[in-house]
């Protein structure tokens, strides 16, 4: 279900050029999904990974492949069937008959962005093999550990668990994706631009990098040096806390994953503090994957029963 953003981004001067020109040229690419492609550059910025649930067709990978190109970052494309095997995904360890050793073979997981394609159709076991890469960035494979390339983004799709063929995701691996959002069905006019308009793929195709690896380390790095004060710290902990009252809640990861989405929409907006209303803005999409259904309530429940400082 789409989640409407409380808070627009400003077109300030103060943003960095660079990132206004991304969102300029990846909108005249995916119609009508402005806020979407500010929340998925935010998760960038923050360093995260990002969850796209939504119905087949609606051009998530569409998506994913126009900001990759836009970032100047290398993708692999991972789709994920129910017979795709953990080894598929990290690499393994290959006889040479010549040395008599064996040799790593990197995985498609080893990218600086990794888009896996229907996530939940792939078994537990496969998908459980994700969990060490998204929060360790390496991987073991037969006792040697290999570290993934920075910068490591994982940007994951899945479909409505209604449909045939799909495994729930696991509360632990839920959890380490920052942000999740859903594309929905594109508006009217949206939709007739779309299908008057030349192939999607074609226009990727010829949209050139506006950033390369390095550069797009350095943004990162800045917009975290955005100010959070302490009232928003406070309110931050304040959610959690609350959400706890009936139960389990939000675990502290939560707090600091929104703090530091808050800290890159802010940097997006032009500005060197965090509000409140960041904090807000961000909530239904950093809050609600993780808040258990046995809690019975949701990000919107719990922003009313917490008063802003």
């Amino acid at each position: 279900m789409k989640v409407w953003l409380k808070r627009k981004l400003k077109n300030s001067e103060n943003v960095d050029p660079r990132l206004r020109q991304i969102l300029d040229e990846a909108n005249a690419v995916i119609y009508g999904k402005a806020d979407e492609l500010q929340l998925a550059l935010t998760c960038f910025l923050a360093d995260g990974h990002l969850l796209v649930e939504d119905t087949p067709g609606v051009g998530k990978t569409t998506f994913v492949s126009c900001l990759a190109q836009l970032l100047g970052l290398k993708m692999n494309r991972i789709q994920f069937t129910n017979d795709l095997l953990p080894g598929d995904v990290l690499g393994s360890s290959i006889f040479n008959e010549v040395d008599r050793k064996f040799h790593f073979h990197p995985g498609a997981v080893f990218a600086e962005m990794v888009l896996g394609d229907e996530l939940n159709r792939a078994n537990p076991k496969t998908q459980s093999a994700f969990l060490q890469a998204m929060e360790e960035r390496r991987v073991t494979i037969d006792g040697h550990s290999h570290t993934l390339p920075p910068p490591f983004l994982i940007v994951c799709t899945q479909n409505p668990q209604t449909q045939i063929g799909t495994y729930p995701l696991p509360e632990s691996q839920l959890d380490r994706f920052m942000l999740r959002l859903s594309l929905g069905y594109p508006d009217t006019e949206s939709e007739t631009q779309m299908l008057a308009a030349e192939n999607p793929r074609l226009r990727i195709m010829k949209l050139k990098p506006v950033l390369n690896a390095f550069d797009f380390m350095e943004l990162q790095k800045k917009s975290q040096l955005t100010t959070v004060a302490l009232p928003v710290i406070k309110y931050v902990q304040s959610l959690l806390a609350h959400s706890r009252t009936s139960g389990s809640g939000l675990s502290p990861r939560a707090g600091i994953l929104i703090l530091q989405a808050a800290r890159s929409w802010a940097f997006l907006d032009g500005r060197d503090f965090v509000l409140p209303e960041d904090i807000q803005t961000l909530a239904p999409f950093v809050f609600d994957h993780r808040l258990p259904t046995s809690s019975q309530i949701n990000s919107t429940q719990l922003l009313k029963s917490v008063p802003v400082p």
